[in-house]
């Protein structure tokens, strides 16, 4: 898939997401931002168990999908390796991130993505650096 293609996957799921919470309970967290949030303030909403179907789960698998993608731009120009995506299903990012933010409930919720990509496993790959045109 193309960059663009998933960024506008990733984009959509976060806008249905945000449209299916009620706005009481969405509105200071999209004011403030999951990744700027700590971990304490989003634990409680994390359920593995219901999958997408539990609106603030699609929400936070969308944001650490983008979270990720950005992430492997600069891990291909630094150095030609990447994290495969594939092997990280909503299942897979909900439960880390859940215990992730149960054992350190201070620390933000971008931390815990932080520690999801240095413990993912890396794929080399043929990438020549500053070939992404986005100036132009």
């Amino acid at each position: 898939m193309t960059i663009k293609f998933v960024s506008a996957i990733g984009l959509w799921a976060l806008v249905m997401a945000t449209a299916a919470v009620t706005a009481t309970s969405a509105e200071p967290l999209i004011a403030r931002g999951i990744g700027t949030s700590s971990c304490g303030q989003l634990v409680d909403d994390i359920n593995p168990a219901e999958g997408l179907d539990n609106p603030f789960n699609l929400m936070l698998v969308a944001w650490v999908q983008g979270y990720i993608s950005a992430a492997n731009i600069a891990l291909l120009e630094d150095s030609s390796r990447h994290v495969d995506m594939s092997a990280l299903d909503d299942s897979t990012v909900l439960t880390q991130m859940q215990a992730f933010c149960k054992a350190n409930p201070d620390r933000k919720a971008v931390a815990a993505v932080d520690d999801l990509i240095r413990k993912s496993a890396k794929i080399k790959t043929e990438w020549e650096p500053g070939t992404i045109e986005w100036d132009e």
